[in-house]
């Protein structure tokens, strides 16, 4: 069993690898008139799906954008943002950190209803339906994934088919329990099928990491270190096995994938532990050796050190989420 899927990967697997969400804040606004709302929220990733209706979505210093039934916005960077019907329609709601939902002024005010499934199919011509989440990221620090994105994607539902159909809605409209991680694993596949179409789109630029999969350095020193992550892999050893130098192989891993490979190594080690800690009967031991650490206590300090927690905090965490 491969838990991180390290085996064969392709690049946009690499990408989202371990970035996945937690306790996410999700929300489905059922919407008429002058409507508008200032997200202040300072997630490094959220996501947009307009079901009926129009919106126009406006980003810190940009122009806004207009989208449609389908259409699918991915914003990350933690810039604020303003969703409403029309550009000059001012905010009269602001969503702060936490998603505490507050006037512009400051003032408490009281979480926006959760429409029920027949917001489906509104009758009204003029209501939208949108859909609205929060990507807490839990694991997998998605600094390669925000430098790829622009600070506001739109996918055209020309271009990529949202997964939100009217039976994910009746579910995620229905507080029952594993509501919650249905919620995360539903972000979660949004994501997912929304930068698969982004990234595959004909007008894509194909950035620089995406290249490093077919590059003729860079390539094998990444199957190596996916095939064999507890290998103890050194710059020198890697250079070796790639048959280049340890100058070459580290500017050209730097320069298409954005970072050293032992740092590359160090991140996919930790995601990797991450998913290993998730199953119960894996003792850290064990965990330690399959991500090649010298020992539980080695692996606990490195990784509290990148996730904040320790493995037994995190493992409790997991456990109880997943309940």
């Amino acid at each position: 069993m491969d838990p991180a899927g390290l085996t064969g990967i392709d690049p946009l697997t690499d990408l989202l690898n371990g970035v996945r969400t937690r306790g996410a804040l999700f929300n489905q606004s059922s919407l008429t008139g002058p409507w508008a709302t200032r997200f202040e929220d300072g997630s490094p990733l959220a996501l947009a799906v307009v079901v009926h209706g129009s919106v126009c979505i406006t980003p810190e210093g940009g122009a806004p954008v207009r989208l449609g039934p389908g259409d699918v916005a991915v914003l990350c960077g933690g810039a604020p943002y303003v969703i409403a019907d029309d550009p000059s329609t001012e905010p009269d709601v602001v969503i702060r950190a936490g998603g505490r939902c507050t006037t512009p002024q400051g003032e408490e005010l009281l979480p926006a209803r959760t429409p029920d499934a027949g917001a489906w199919n509104a009758a009204e011509p003029d209501r939208t339906l949108l859909i609205n989440g929060l990507y807490t990221v839990d694991v997998g620090t998605p600094g390669r994934l925000l430098s790829a994105l622009p600070p506001l994607a739109v996918i055209e539902s020309s271009v990529g088919t949202c997964p939100v159909s009217h039976s994910t809605f009746e579910e995620i409209t229905r507080e029952e329990p594993g509501q919650q991680i249905l919620l995360d694993r539903t972000m979660d596949l949004i994501l997912i099928t929304a930068l698969r179409a982004w990234f595959t789109r004909p007008s894509a630029e194909i950035p620089t990491w995406y290249r490093a999969h077919s590059d003729p350095v860079v390539a094998p020193a990444l199957r190596l270190l996916h095939d064999d992550p507890a290998h103890p892999w050194t710059l020198p050893a890697l250079a070796a096995k790639t048959g280049v130098s340890r100058a070459h192989l580290a500017r050209r891993f730097n320069t298409l994938v954005g970072q050293p490979p032992m740092t590359y190594l160090r991140q996919r080690r930790m995601a990797l532990a991450a998913e290993l800690l998730r199953e119960p009967d894996t003792t850290l031991a064990v965990v330690a050796d399959r991500v090649g650490f010298a020992n539980a206590f080695a692996l606990s300090n490195a990784f509290k050190k990148e996730h904040g927690v320790s493995p037994s905090e995190y493992r409790t965490r997991e456990t109880r989420t997943e309940i």
